[in-house]
């Protein structure tokens, strides 16, 4: 019932879709918050500043992201994915506004994406600024550490992995191959600030939309939640697609606990 009323209530609207983690579970990543996270031992995320100014920070997440890597590189788009990217060819969709870096709204076919945390794929220099592919980089912290990918350790959310800290000291990370600057992913950490001209870009989607569907997201951090509430601010209305608790899901006019996949592909398949 909530399903067909959300295909009603999209039916002939502009979508911004905002998309969170709880969408790409279902391509076998991990998230932060949804019930199956619930489960696993509480850790502590990269915090930018920290990476900054902490070789031992930087150790730290390389070591685990070579492992988590793989993972995510091998992730493919569910239909979820797929069924939003058939939204947008149809015109239903005008926009994804995502806070996921794992790349899969790309890789299902949708054209008009804001990553508002960055995507794991790019690599940057914070001295020079040159950029580098993440899996040349990956081919690069391999060379410097044979047989490293042969521990079996559990993956953890965004390409991440657990590691006892032991482990950790023997890692040697890759420098800039440009200049031997410090590398950093393209991602928006734990204490980081969402670029602006992101921010505007988003914001400008949310004006321009007729309904905001959130999906798979808890909008537990400020980055994704103020969009939902500029658009209570703007009086446009908001759904939500999530399993669990979402920030701001009063102000709500329909929220459907269910999977976000088998949701998304009725919506396309409602509105086709």
């Amino acid at each position: 019932m909530a399903v067909a009323s959300l295909c009603e209530l999209a039916r002939g609207k502009a979508v911004l879709a905002l998309t969170g983690a709880g969408l790409s579970t279902e391509s076998g990543i991990p998230d932060y918050r949804g019930p199956e996270a619930l489960a696993r031992p509480p850790r502590r995320p990269i915090h930018g500043p920290e990476f900054v100014r902490s070789a031992d920070v930087r150790r730290r997440y390389w070591a685990r992201s070579v492992l988590g890597w793989e993972r995510m590189r091998l992730a493919e788009p569910n239909v979820g994915h797929r069924a939003l990217a058939t939204l947008e060819r149809r015109g239903a969709v005008t926009r994804v506004v995502t806070q996921n870096v794992d790349r899969l709204h790309h890789k299902a076919g949708s054209r008009r994406v804001t990553e508002l945390h960055g995507a794991l794929a790019d690599v940057a220099c914070l001295a020079c600024g040159a950029l580098e592919d993440r899996e040349a980089l990956q081919r690069r912290l391999l060379a410097l550490n044979p047989g490293w990918t042969s521990l079996d350790v559990p993956t953890a959310p965004d390409g991440d992995a657990e590691l006892p800290p032991g482990r950790v000291e023997a890692f040697a990370v890759a420098a800039c191959s440009t200049c031997g600057g410090v590398l950093k992913p393209r991602v928006v950490f734990f204490g980081d600030n969402v670029p602006r001209p992101v921010v505007d870009e988003a914001f400008a989607a949310v004006d321009a939309a007729d309904l905001l569907l959130v999906v798979g997201s808890s909008l537990a951090v400020f980055s994704g939640y103020r969009f939902l509430r500029r658009a209570v601010e703007r009086g446009i209305p908001v759904a939500i697609v999530n399993r669990g608790p979402v920030r701001g899901e009063e102000h709500a006019v329909l929220k459907v606990e269910a999977s976000t996949g088998a949701t998304l592909d009725a919506l396309a398949t409602t509105l086709a």
